[in-house]
């Protein structure tokens, strides 16, 4: 016993002596937790643990030895992180020298080498030489299952920590592991064995010659067959064992000569679970498997799909899978392609799908056709018009098949890219005339379905723009519709435009990747929407409801989403050739680029005492405000003192506010130099001229906010001093509240203007910087502020955090989390939601510092749950099941007063209440238990 005598120390005390003494002769079961709390604490070592079980180790017989090698080893797996390298090298000796005992001593041996294979201090070259005495000493499959499971253990911990040293083996790893995991039948250590054996082929170990012999010891076990006892405490059922065999088989297309015959066998089986199982296993293959793997197996394969009759959505994603497959492979010759002989079986196959009234069979049916339409020179005319009629009808289907509809749009787009002529001749025709059937022909109540009907056309047009030669049918059809509404022809409201405007952005969107198609949209559809607009905003003796809704915010703000979106994108050449156009319609009146431009009177936007035409510099800021920064804009200087005039002109705040974000959205843009001081000079003074006694107090402010987060944006050095000005503004007694609120506008991203993809300069660090620059100065003014206005500054407090990276507010959460507090005692419902949305992931991300005041939270959130505002019941509901991830023993004594508390919102009327009441009543329920 010379590795057992390497390990003297020095003499154990007699406390340890009688311990041992005690579990070794059987006297004591549970000394070994007590030795190796000793150990943790100090009062013995390791050495002198085995110094004290010295004469066991050494008994003559076997059973005395087996008890000392159980204490040693139910220590070091209670010890194994203080070992120190050397004691580990003595003690991996002797442990494996160990493994050629008797049969008796071998689970305790191997437990010992389980807690060595978890060793920080593990030298290298000893997992190896571990790995290779179990292979040679131990007869794993005549072991019990658990030391069976320790073996699968022992190999999974190395494979962790030491996979470079098991590569070094080569392919007696694998051959080591083969030999190990023969023969298993336990259900627990399948499982883990399945996934040893997933990670010797996903992490590229050698197989060697042993390829075969692998998928033998493992494939041996398909189709599953089990079914868990009652009760059974481990809980492993049938499907976790299929998905894991699954996750081997499919693993590398090493195994396919193998494996597809067995499937193929499998799938002409009488038993249905072997059958389901099979088509499943082969869909999961096809994402590994080659052209040169599955060639030779196409043909029995295809036999053996089509002579099945149930299970059809399994085959069709099996299908699926095979056809993603072979858009990956190339064909020289279109005769070799092996798809070209099955094709009409298979568009069979998938037309019956799309029929069926099954909605996930329509939905993998929809799916497969696409990727069959993918397929080059694959699908005949004759196919593609039965293709595009089945996609018109799911298009149109009811609102309970959504999915289905919207996967065929989402088909309908990438196939008209594909073929354009068959979409062209089979599908535009029919939605045109679908368009054509006009409200005013419905009886009643048919409104609704009608309408329904319209929505679903407008929906599929966009979608199909997926073509240039497409784009030149679509747009003219939608915007013909909208001419229809102008003039009459059809009963319109506000959502029937708002609905066309939809799918003019969204053809827009389709526009922008194609420079040729995005121009032609530009320069048909813009024109075309401005003279709408001018057309509706002319007076009128008797003003019609009709015009009236072309200019309600709604549609104006759809129209600004459309002429954004279809400029954004346009070269700086083209976008130079349309702002000569634009600007002066707008400065000058010059309508003679628009498209019937017989109009009763002039168009003066910004001469105009009526609101009806002012409104529309909402158009031109979407249109400006989108352009790249290097177009020259015509006349700038007379727009901008125009822009600013109108800013704040009180008669319409729409107007207003539309020209206080255009003025800003051109400022932003503009280079530093004379002309921009001058302009934001300009707009200084004109704010402080508003913001004095008057009746554009309002205007101003909002002219104030706008530009400060145009230069908040880009750095500019002013942004200090308006943002210092934006502070003052939250002691007033009129604007404060609007001004607490503008702290969110300046954290926010917008849509319209000042955005990334319309040009405009926003620096990446914007946020932290605000903060920065600014919180200390709001938490210096909310301490000094009156009682009555510090609501406002708590306000803007939670506004900028709320939007702030937390990285960088978790830092500063200690200084902060007062005055957080502080904002769920507020009366206002914005500041509540807006600081419970901020409070809800920090309860996640520092739990330590958020424990330190859960007496508060507790009770806060517990109040807000009962709020009015249903939102503000939701956030409060949300942030009481995060704060379960605080430590357990701070929330224990909590425990029941939350769960009392929290049965009040299970009655609440709003589900979305209830649901989130159920959710954290569940886990403060959980809390302290075991396992949670």
């Amino acid at each position: 016993m010379a590795a057992a005598a390497a390990l003297e120390a020095a003499a154990p005390t007699g406390a340890l002596w009688g311990l041992v003494h005690d579990f070794v002769m059987g006297q004591q079961e549970g000394p070994a937790d007590q030795v190796a709390a000793d150990v943790k604490s100090g009062n013995y070592t390791v050495l002198q643990v085995v110094e004290a079980l010295g004469s066991s180790l050494e008994n003559p017989e076997p059973r005395t030895r087996a008890r000392g090698i159980q204490l040693l080893s139910q220590v070091l797996l209670h010890c194994h992180t203080l070992l120190l390298e050397k004691e580990v090298v003595h003690l991996i000796l002797f442990y494996e020298n160990r493994l050629k005992d008797h049969h008796l001593v071998i689970p305790s041996v191997l437990q010992g080498l389980k807690a060595l294979s978890l060793c920080v201090a593990l030298p290298p070259g000893l997992a190896v030489s571990v790995l290779k005495a179990i292979f040679q000493e131990v007869h794993v499959q005549s072991l019990p299952q658990v030391d069976r499971h320790t073996v699968y253990n022992i190999i999974t911990n190395f494979m962790r920590t030491r996979e470079e040293e098991l590569k070094s083996l080569g392919a007696d790893f694998t051959f080591g592991f083969i030999q190990v995991m023969d023969g298993e039948k336990d259900p627990r250590n399948l499982l883990v064995a399945f996934r040893i054996v997933h990670d010797l082929i996903s992490r590229d170990y050698s197989l060697g010659p042993f390829v075969e012999e692998l998928f033998e010891v493992t494939s041996c076990y398909f189709p599953i067959d089990f079914t868990p006892p009652p009760n059974d405490p481990h809980g492993i059922q049938r499907e976790d064992l299929i998905l894991s065999l699954r996750a081997v088989l499919a693993s590398t297309p090493r195994f396919a000569e193998f494996l597809l015959p067995l499937l193929i066998e499998k799938v002409d089986s009488e038993v249905l679970s072997a059958k389901l199982d099979s088509l499943q296993t082969l869909n999961a293959c096809c994402a590994v498997y080659g052209q040169k793997e599955l060639k030779d197996f196409l043909p029995s394969l295809w036999a053996s799909v089509r002579r099945e009759s149930s299970q059809r959505r399994t085959i069709l994603e099996m299908l699926l899978g095979f056809l993603k497959l072979q858009q990956k492979w190339s064909y020289e010759d279109r005769d070799q392609r092996p798809l070209n002989g099955f094709k009409d079986q298979l568009c069979s196959l998938v037309f019956v799908a799309l029929t069926d009234p099954s909605t996930q069979l329509q939905l993998v049916g929809i799916r497969t056709l696409t990727v069959l339409g993918a397929q080059p020179d694959l699908l005949s005319s004759e196919d593609l018009e039965l293709a595009v009629g089945h996609l018109y009808r799911l298009s149109f289907l009811e609102e309970d098949s959504q999915s289905c509809r919207v996967a065929a749009l989402e088909a309908s787009g990438t196939l008209a890219a594909l073929y354009p002529v068959a979409f062209s001749s089979h599908l535009i025709p029919k939605l045109a005339e679908e368009l054509r059937v006009g409200e005013s022909n419905l009886t009643k109540g048919d409104e609704h379905i009608q309408c329904s009907r319209h929505l679903c056309c407008l929906q599929a047009l966009s979608a199909v723009s997926t073509h240039p030669s497409i784009v030149k049918e679509t747009l003219p059809l939608l915007l013909q519709h909208l001419w229809q509404v102008n003039r009459g022809n059809m009963v319109a409201q506000s959502s029937d435009v708002i609905a066309v405007c939809q799918s003019l952005k969204q053809v827009a969107e389709k526009c922008q990747q194609d420079p040729e198609s995005c121009w032609y949209f530009h320069q048909t559809a813009i024109p075309c929407l401005l003279a709408l607009a001018v057309q509706a905003s002319m007076p009128e003796k008797e003003p019609s409801v009709l015009k009236k809704v072309l200019l309600e915010d709604e549609v104006l703000a759809a129209m600004v989403s459309v002429i954004g979106t279809a400029t954004t994108h346009l070269s700086p050449e083209l976008a130079a050739q349309s702002v000569t156009h634009i600007v002066p319609l707008f400065l000058d009146g010059n309508v003679s680029f628009l498209p019937e431009n017989s109009f009763p009177s002039r168009f003066q936007p910004f001469q105009d005492d009526a609101s009806g035409q002012r409104r529309l510099i909402a158009l031109l800021m979407a249109f400006v405000c989108s352009l790249p920064r290097n177009v020259e804009i015509p006349q700038l200087n007379q727009l901008m003192r125009e822009l600013l005039e109108l800013s704040c002109c009180h008669s319409c705040p729409f107007s207003s506010t539309a020209a206080a974000k255009c003025f800003a959205g051109l400022l932003n843009k503009h280079p530093a130099g004379q002309q921009l001081d001058e302009f934001l000079q300009l707009a200084v003074d004109k704010v402080e001229a508003g913001l004095g006694s008057g009746p554009c107090r309002s205007q101003a402010f909002t002219l104030l906010l706008w530009v400060t987060k145009a230069l908040v944006l880009r750095y500019h050095p002013l942004s200090s001093c308006l943002t210092a000005r934006l502070m003052d503004l939250l002691n007033d007694p009129e604007l404060g509240p609007a001004a607490a609120d503008g702290f969110s506008l300046l954290m926010s991203d917008c849509t319209d203007v000042l955005t990334r993809a319309g040009h405009a300069e926003v620096r990446i660090m914007f946020r932290q910087r605000f903060f920065t620059d600014n919180v200390p100065a709001l938490v210096q003014g909310f301490h000094a502020a009156p009682q009555d206005v510090k609501p406002n500054y708590l306000k803007g407090l939670s506004h900028v955090l709320n939007r702030l990276p937390k990285p960088v507010l978790l830092p500063e959460l200690p200084t902060l989390l007062s005055l957080l507090l502080e904002a769920l005692s507020c009366p206002d419902c914005v500041v509540q939601l807006s600081t419970l949305s901020c409070l809800q992931p920090l309860l996640l991300e520092a739990p330590q510092v958020m424990s330190l005041h859960v007496d508060t939270l507790v009770t806060k959130f517990l109040n807000l749950s009962s709020s009015p505002s249903m939102a503000v019941r939701i956030a409060a509901l949300q942030c009481m099941h995060a704060l379960t991830r605080l430590p357990t023993p701070v929330l224990l004594p909590y425990k029941p007063q939350v769960i009392r508390a929290l049965a009040k919102p299970l009655d609440d009327k709003k589900r979305l209440v209830r649901k989130e009441a159920v959710s954290a009543r569940g886990e403060w329920f959980l809390l302290g238990s075991p396992g949670s």
